[in-house]
């Protein structure tokens, strides 16, 4: 199945057309954290990625939800692409952080278990690929020029100060697990929290 070309190119153009509090929300958490959990196609565009950023941020990391309000919605109507999201409080947030990981949803394809982790911070996407598999989760990095990568400059996760961030892809199937099981999800989130813990506290002493 191959998705529809996006509707809106920029959230400018989305915003011309589309109401807050009718067809979508923003939810912003800033803790003043050095790290920040995004959600860009949160709520209905891409289901429970919301739900998993706010266990991710838990009570320690800002967060921020861009989400789609209407469940009978397709994909590509509220769906801004990674690199043209734009959205100012979405930016004002990521551009302050030295940590960015946005967490996203895949199709399952022909693989329904495995999160991909790309983005352009290495280190930190080996440390959640790491600790994900150290608690049982199916997960792959995702290099340049493979999909879903999130290795381009423009990428939101790739905004931040240090301009390295991670974007996490999970696949429907993993995704109906994890808001279906609270224990499953408190695993999942709490293995890429505390990678990021542990890469934080290596910047923050450097």
């Amino acid at each position: 199945m191959t998705r529809q070309p996006d509707r809106y190119g920029s959230f400018s153009a989305l915003r011309e057309h589309e109401v807050e509090g009718v067809d979508y929300r923003i939810r912003l958490e800033d803790r003043s954290s050095r790290v920040a959990i995004i959600a860009p196609h949160g709520g209905f565009i891409e289901p429970s990625t919301s739900e998993i950023t706010v266990e991710i941020a838990a009570e320690s990391f800002s967060f921020y939800c861009f989400e789609g309000l209407a469940a009978d919605r397709s994909h590509h109507d509220l769906h801004i692409t990674s690199a043209h999201f734009d959205e100012p409080m979405a930016l004002g947030l990521v551009s302050g952080s030295q940590v960015v990981v946005a967490v996203h949803g895949r199709l399952d394809r022909d693989d329904p278990e495995t999160s991909w982790v790309g983005g352009l911070d290495t280190a930190l996407r080996d440390l959640i690929v790491q600790s994900l598999r150290e608690n049982g989760f199916a997960v792959i990095a995702r290099a340049r020029g493979e999909a879903l990568a999130g290795t381009g400059t423009g990428n939101i996760c790739n905004r931040g100060r240090r301009n390295a961030g991670v974007q996490l892809e999970i696949p429907r199937y993993v995704r109906d697990v994890l808001v279906s099981d609270t224990e499953k999800l408190r695993l999942y989130a709490g293995s890429i929290r505390r990678a990021i813990q542990q890469y934080d506290r290596i910047l923050a002493a450097n």
